[in-house]
């Protein structure tokens, strides 16, 4: 395994596992002795990047989500796991009923949901410290500073380590970094957003952006990461959903576009270059460009895991990161 620092402060900084492992389904579509045994192996080739949510998965069941957390407690209990391994959670986005949604019901993140959400994630976790807390959507209800500080409170009380935001405008990350700077507070350090090879249409517009898609890595966020750095991109759904080798699950209908085709070519001929798979290809194109992204990427089964555990070892040449990125 291959490992990067995420962070800047010595007192929060973590050394992460290159490949994030996602926890999204864990406890609900994938049941728990499936999910300890990827959890399991996962750490056993050196793995120490877990990611949940507090609302993870509300959707499965039309509840308000916790089961991935609860089962990760149950793994971190089970296991004897400590602060060796790095899990990263969310909130904002849990419904605040069952039956309702993160677009028409979410949390928010106001400083008293931020203390009451970020408790009740450690509880089902099972520890006294969350190691990166994310901001999962915005919530312009609230003024920002409010939010700025009531993250930084739990930092400040040891509660939580870093913090990162998710499924944010630039500028509103921008503007939150700012003004927890300006006020001697830890801001925002990690950035999770939606990250492929493969591009998305940005200006389709659904229930939680009405101006286009705030949830990818746009080229806006990519540049703000390359001039920023003290800041790391955790890419989520980097093989959007099995998309790329599937038959059965065409892509997402963002990526119908002209740009798409040439794209997926190159992909497939650099598969060929090397003995890999396609989905090797995209997590190694992450793992190893100039920009400081950590692939996050979830597994159902022990031999999805083992596919995408290679990827880290899988060295692109110049020419094809070159291919790669131009094409279009």
């Amino acid at each position: 395994m291959r490992y990067r620092t995420i962070g800047t402060d010595p007192a929060t900084r973590r050394e992460v596992s290159v490949l994030a492992l996602g926890a999204m389904l864990f406890g609900s579509m994938t049941d728990e002795k499936t999910s300890f045994a990827v959890l399991d192996r996962y750490v056993e080739a050196g793995g120490n990047f877990i990611d949940t949510s507090d609302n993870y998965a509300y959707w499965v069941d039309g509840g308000q989500g916790g089961q991935s957390e609860t089962l990760l407690g149950r793994w971190r209990r089970s296991r004897g796991v400590g602060d060796e391994i790095v899990i990263a959670t969310k909130l904002g986005a849990r419904p605040l009923a069952p039956g309702t949604g993160f677009v028409d019901n979410p949390e928010g993140l106001s400083a008293k949901v931020i203390r009451e959400a970020a408790e009740r994630s450690r509880e089902r976790l099972g520890t006294d410290r969350l190691d990166l807390l994310y901001a999962h959507i915005e919530d312009r209800t609230v003024p920002l500073r409010e939010t700025v500080e009531g993250f930084a409170g739990l930092v400040a009380e040891g509660t939580v380590g870093l913090l990162g935001v998710s499924n944010h405008a630039a500028w509103r990350v921008e503007r939150a970094r700012a003004i927890a700077a300006a006020a001697g507070l830890p801001g925002y350090e990690v950035l999770q957003y939606q990250h492929s090879l493969l591009r998305p249409r940005t200006d389709v517009p659904d229930g939680l952006f009405p101006e286009g898609s705030l949830g990818g890595a746009t080229p806006d966020l990519l540049s703000y990461l390359r001039a920023e750095p003290g800041l790391t991109l955790v890419a989520y759904s980097p093989l959007l959903g099995g998309a790329y080798t599937r038959d059965d699950k065409p892509l997402p209908s963002d990526y119908d576009h002209p740009g798409t085709p040439a794209r997926l070519a190159v992909l497939r001929d650099v598969a060929k270059e090397t003995g890999a798979t396609v989905n090797q290809v995209v997590l190694a194109w992450q793992i190893g460009g100039t920009l400081p992204v950590i692939p996050l990427a979830g597994a159902s089964s022990v031999a999805q895991l083992e596919e995408n555990l290679a990827a880290v070892d899988l060295e692109l040449t110049p020419e094809q990161r070159a291919r790669l990125d131009a094409a279009h």
